[in-house]
């Protein structure tokens, strides 16, 4: 069975009471929203008949005496020196590995050189030949100077001996010569330490074929490092080269170690300004005494600099992007505007800084609008400093 409702009879006079509250709502809220209108209308009306444009401004702010400029720098050590053989053989043995402390000097391999060992044996054979027979050309020049007295010989004959055994005399010096350079060559087997440092690297072992190298072909035996003192490369934008001064003092952080700054030194400078990367390369000098790091690390170097005295900070907001290049709108004296072409240096994230085109007394519209020129007349509304 189907619901059923009772119906409620509305009178005619109910009715019309309904009808003429919504009608004298209506005639409110319609009222209310032209006169709205109508005003916003005259008020854009007059602003643009009066040239006048509500403005706010921002104030630029000087930057502080010093700044910080952080840039990523590479350790490497004091010294260095790759170690190379200067003989040919076979590596008999080695006594340091990587992470050893050596003292200049000290033994770090032994090369067995079987074929210049050979070399020596018959360079000794040849100087054991020649030195006989310097002997027997002496005791013949001594004859025969015995015989020029009683005539037996002609004087040519004993000027020839006698030349014979300086010429064997030469023969002599020249096989020593030859056996000194062997010997010399020989102790080259004994690869040493070339400073006092810390072996890195050991590129060899017992038994490897090892041939006289040097660094244009050959892999190095071992490479040897002095980490006393760490040398600290950093590559610097050319527009901070100037303000990089030898003898300052640079703090040095690591990922690594965080919380923590090493000092390190400015001991010099290329001088020069790379044409690649426009950029100055700047060596520091970091005290390593303890062994705390190691080469080859890098780390975040912070220099303290000065600041130029016309350099300021603005919003990125301030900035027009126009076809002579950045410009800021500023308002004059007679509140009408003012363009202004600036220069800006490093992007700070929510600030700019600007390194010349503005002054401290300048009165700088934030936002200015796209459309805006030079002659504008503002009204300012609100100021504000960043």
């Amino acid at each position: 069975m189907a619901n059923e409702y009772p119906h409620v009879a509305v009178s005619g006079r109910a009715r019309l009471g309904l009808l003429l509250i919504l009608l004298t709502a209506g005639v409110v809220a319609a009222t209310g929203i032209i006169s709205r209108m109508h005003h916003e209308t005259e008020l854009a009306q007059a602003a643009e008949l009066h040239g006048i444009m509500p403005v706010k401004l921002v104030a630029p702010k000087p930057m502080p005496p010093t700044q910080h400029l952080i840039l990523p720098g590479n350790l490497t050590p004091y010294y260095e020196a790759f170690v190379y053989s200067r003989v040919n053989g076979y590596l008999k043995i080695w006594y340091t590995d990587i992470g050893a402390h050596v003292k200049k000097g000290q033994l770090l391999a032994i090369v067995e050189t079987p074929e210049l060992d050979q070399q020596i044996q018959r360079a000794q054979s040849d100087l054991a030949t020649a030195k006989a027979r310097l002997d027997l050309a002496n005791i013949t020049a001594e004859r025969w100077k015995n015989l020029l007295q009683t005539d037996s010989v002609s004087r040519q004959e004993v000027d020839e001996k006698v030349q014979d055994a300086k010429a064997q005399q030469a023969l002599v010096d020249a096989a020593k010569a030859n056996l000194d350079s062997l010997r010399a060559d020989q102790a080259f087997n004994h690869i040493v330490a070339p400073f006092d440092g810390v072996v890195t690297d050991r590129q060899t072992d017992i038994g490897m074929l090892i041939s006289l190298g040097s660094s244009d072909s050959k892999t190095p035996l071992f490479h040897v490092a002095d980490t006393h003192i760490l040398r600290v490369w950093v590559d610097v934008p050319q527009d901070f080269a100037s303000l990089i001064k030898v003898g300052s003092i640079a703090q040095v952080t690591f990922p690594d170690r965080p919380g923590k700054t090493y000092p390190a030194r400015v001991v010099t400078t290329s001088q020069a300004i790379h044409i690649d990367s426009r950029t100055l390369t700047v060596e520091l000098y970091m005290d390593n005494q303890g062994g705390e790091f190691v080469p080859g690390a890098y780390g975040d170097v912070k220099f303290t600099l000065p600041t130029l005295t016309s350099t300021f900070i603005l919003p990125p907001t301030t900035l027009l992007f126009r076809k002579g290049g950045l410009k800021v709108a500023t308002v004059g004296p007679d509140n009408r505007v003012v363009l202004k072409p600036i220069t800006i240096g490093r992007d700070l994230g929510k600030a700019v800084e600007v390194t010349s085109g503005i002054n401290a007394n300048d009165r700088i519209i934030d936002p200015p609008s796209d459309s805006i020129a030079n002659g504008d007349r503002v009204e300012v509304v609100d100021g504000k400093s960043l």
